[in-house]
């Protein structure tokens, strides 16, 4: 690879991780391209990306973002999948993958500029997704003002059935 290949691969990646919120490495030794591709396509449904580049292409182009700190990782076949909306499911795509392809193993990840573990991205795959989350708290938000309607409503209730009840009293006298 030329020089300035390189220099491109390595802007367009630090474009990449600009935009980015999550970023997971994994490594990928001993997965076979039809496979790795299978995976791509899965991940592009959800707006997310998987990049393959040698590592100080990478080392390189995560200097001055927020993913500075997946440097370290970047050892041996090294593949960055790189999420742009929500970081749930890329996390979902690749623990259940990785379950399914041992070759698959996640190193490390990066996301707000906080480090997570292997452990912490399969945590995070057992979320419900942006979309549930949302409506979780629309249903909540919902519900207050709901009781809080009902709350105001039930003062007036309460004069009227004592105004009825009072009423039916003196009619009955």
């Amino acid at each position: 690879m030329k020089r300035d290949e390189k220099a491109t691969v390595v802007e367009e990646l630090n474009s990449k991780f600009c935009e980015a919120t999550l970023a997971i490495v994994t490594d990928y030794q001993g997965m076979k391209v039809a496979v790795l591709e299978g995976l791509r396509r899965e991940l592009k449904k959800n707006n997310a990306e998987i990049r393959v580049a040698k590592n100080t292409l990478l080392r390189r182009a995560v200097a001055g973002t927020a993913f500075e700190s997946i440097t370290d990782s970047c050892k041996g076949t090294t593949a960055v999948t790189m999420s742009y909306e929500d970081p749930v499911a890329p996390a979902k795509i690749l623990v259940d993958f990785a379950k399914d392809n041992p070759a698959l193993a996640i190193r490390i990840a990066c996301m707000d500029g906080a480090i997570l573990s292997a452990a912490d991205i399969v945590a995070l795959s057992k979320l419900p997704g942006r979309d549930v989350l949302l409506g979780q708290l629309l249903s909540v938000m919902n519900g207050v003002s709901t009781g809080f309607v009902r709350v105001l409503n039930g003062v007036p209730s309460k004069l009227v059935y004592a105004l009825n009840a009072i009423g039916e009293q003196k009619s009955q006298a």
